[in-house]
């Protein structure tokens, strides 16, 4: 998937002469967390409006020159990365430059959570189930397995959570039959954290269980 239709680039990035009053303007005016920064066209960093208002406005840019934060991708960073770096640096605005190093515009954020809400994870109608094994114990291979023997469809998965020696895998199942995969799991030992079709070996265990108090409450 190429990102470079979505490089943006009304915005010019400021220098070391400009004025952090300059910097202060441009934030009251945009919405963004970060604004690019250059010397004689060399792309160095972003200040970011938290550090920005801690400046005197009559100070230069060059005297604050270590908060400049050194972030970027480039044209060719995949989608994914690209939407790590945005988490990493806790930033809205993402500078890009090519493989010369030539500062060519930014990305903004909601651009690329847009993409990744058209794939089809989150675009195709499914089931999201979370399940959780030991971080030794479990595969993606054996999951897609379980998925697709039962007639089921995978259309993602991704490990949501990494907690001492557990792992939670987040599953987008499409084309239905979700119980009989969730009792395919339990065979194969993986705990169910999250299904979002009825569970009927839950609702089994439930009634039983409701079964059980009123005979022993006769």
């Amino acid at each position: 998937m190429s990102l470079e239709q979505y490089i943006i680039n009304d915005i010019k990035p400021l220098s070391l002469k400009n004025k952090i009053s300059d910097l202060k303007l441009l934030f009251k005016e945009l919405t963004y967390s970060h604004i690019p920064i250059e010397d004689n066209t060399v792309y160095l960093g972003c200040v970011s409006e938290t550090d920005a208002h801690c400046f005197e406005g009559s100070k230069l840019v060059s005297e604050v020159r270590y908060a400049i934060e050194g972030f970027f991708v480039r044209t060719s960073t995949n989608w994914l990365d690209v939407l790590e770096a945005f988490a990493k640096h806790d930033s809205n605005i993402m500078p890009v430059l090519n493989e010369n190093n030539t500062y060519l515009g930014y990305y903004e954020l909601n651009d690329i959570i847009n993409l990744f809400n058209e794939t089809p994870f989150f675009s195709e109608a499914g089931n999201i189930l979370i399940i959780e094994k030991g971080i030794h114990d479990y595969s993606f291979s054996e999951i897609s397995q379980i998925v697709e023997s039962n007639d089921g469809k995978l259309l993602g998965a991704f490990i949501s959570k990494m907690d001492n020696d557990l792992v939670q895998v987040t599953l987008k199942v499409g084309h239905g039959g979700l119980n009989d995969i969730m009792h395919t799991f339990r065979r194969y030992s993986y705990n169910i954290i999250s299904g979002h079709e009825q569970d009927s070996y839950l609702e089994n265990l439930k009634d039983r269980s409701e079964y059980l108090n009123k005979y022993l409450n006769i």
